[in-house]
């Protein structure tokens, strides 16, 4: 009898709860969500309409650009759809091979979005530190490889995660207090032992956020240390203003994700409906605000998304 406990044998679905203990406000809920993501895809597909549509944006850094708006546009889109449904129809259920896709789309596209935003630092420091070899060191083809190995890099590690949770014993608690299928949320779910899971998603965390952290911050200790050799006061303004869409970008990407994540292991004290409502906004809000923030702060797409409009 013991082997009808196991998901191998029990087809029986997973229910997301949506946002728990605000069930009677979904729909309220839903207005801001729907709204964030419509102005995420919005922004994301215009700047790879710009990019793609202007030979003279065909650059490193936007590429780059439309590289970050691709995983900007995959977050948002491995979540919302579902979201949605819960908070509208009330459709709770997925199956077990569709809940550990999710889960794998969403904590790839995370990875991925990380060595992105290395790659942009990396990009920033070269512009800067090394301006006069900048076209010869970072070419479309360079970022192009960069970005695949960021991609290989997201595969090999988030793979695991559905993998193991495949593994793991479910019995008759079925019900995921959450709008998606996130790693910890399900394992938890299991009537069996997760200590691997837990581990593993530890690691992953620490080591892929902690290497590019500590890369990025190298990039940016090299550029600052470039910058404050500059004598012209003017000079100085424009090399930081360089990365001043890149540094907003990064601590809004970092700073929600490692509160989603902590708070999800470590924050028993913090009510679920507080944390299922973050990590939410980690998946809509960033994606949401980054085209916008490049667009203000970067003249040429400025200029290009002028040239769109007044036609």
């Amino acid at each position: 009898m013991a082997a009808f406990n196991l998901t191998t044998f029990d087809p029986s679905p997973f229910i997301l709860m949506g946002i728990p203990a605000l069930e009677a406000a979904h729909l309220w809920i839903s207005i801001p969500f729907s709204t964030f993501y419509i102005i995420s895809l919005f922004g994301n597909f215009m700047l790879l309409f710009l990019v793609g549509k202007e030979q003279t944006l065909h650059k490193p850094m936007y590429l780059l650009l439309c590289m970050l708006a691709l995983t900007d546009i995959g977050m948002s889109t491995s979540v919302m759809p579902k979201a949605l449904c819960i908070l509208w129809f009330n459709l709770n259920g997925i199956t077990m091979g569709g809940c550990l896709t999710q889960m794998f789309y969403i904590h790839a596209v995370s990875v991925m979005q990380s060595a992105v935003l290395l790659t942009m630092a990396f990009d920033r420091y070269v512009a800067i530190c090394n301006p006069l070899r900048y076209t010869t060191i970072l070419t479309n083809v360079r970022i192009a490889k960069l970005g695949l190995v960021g991609l290989t890099r997201a595969v090999l590690f988030i793979l695991p995660m559905p993998l193991l949770v495949s593994r793991l014993p479910f019995c008759a608690n079925r019900i995921i207090p959450h709008t998606y299928c996130e790693h910890m949320a399900v394992a938890k779910m299991s009537c069996g032992d997760f200590t691997v899971n837990r581990t593993y998603g530890l690691v992953v965390a620490f080591v892929v956020i902690g290497f590019d952290l500590t890369l990025i911050a190298l990039s940016y200790s090299l550029i600052i240390r470039a910058v404050l050799r500059i004598s012209s006061k003017k000079a100085h303004q424009k090399a930081l203003n360089t990365c001043t869409a890149h540094i907003c970008v990064m601590l809004m990407s970092y700073t929600a994700c490692l509160f989603t994540y902590l708070t999800q292991r470590f924050g028993q004290g913090i009510a679920s409906h507080v944390h299922v409502t973050f990590a939410n906004f980690y998946l809509l809000v960033p994606p949401m605000l980054n085209p916008i923030i490049y667009g203000v702060k970067t003249k040429e797409l400025r200029d290009k998304v002028g040239k769109y409009s007044c036609r």
